[in-house]
């Protein structure tokens, strides 16, 4: 087992591990309840991390986990009711109408 990188908080190190699981990568989320000592250790040892249980797919977890990082946010206008929608959402906030394929 080697460790990807480690996380700012619970929620984003189980994002971060499903996603690479999705791309057929074993990984598992460590370090989940360390947050709770933050103070009496650095903040930053404290924060949960991410590792894969195959040591040669590290280069490739890494490199999925940075390609996240620079996804390209999309801006859209909804087609129903003409409302600008800007970053990764999916749906028309104001109408709830589906972002156009």
């Amino acid at each position: 087992m080697r460790r990807v990188t480690s996380a700012p908080n619970l929620a984003v190190a189980t994002l971060w591990a499903d996603v690479l699981a999705q791309a057929g990568i074993a990984a598992t989320v460590q370090r989940q309840w360390t947050s709770s000592i933050a103070g009496e250790i650095p903040p930053d040892q404290a924060w949960p991390e991410v590792w894969v249980a195959d040591d040669a797919q590290l280069d490739a977890a890494r490199e999925l986990l940075r390609a996240l990082e620079r996804a390209p946010q999309r801006d859209w206008v909804c087609r129903q009711c003409g409302e600008r929608v800007e970053g990764a959402f999916e749906q028309c906030w104001h109408c709830g109408a589906a972002m156009p394929r």
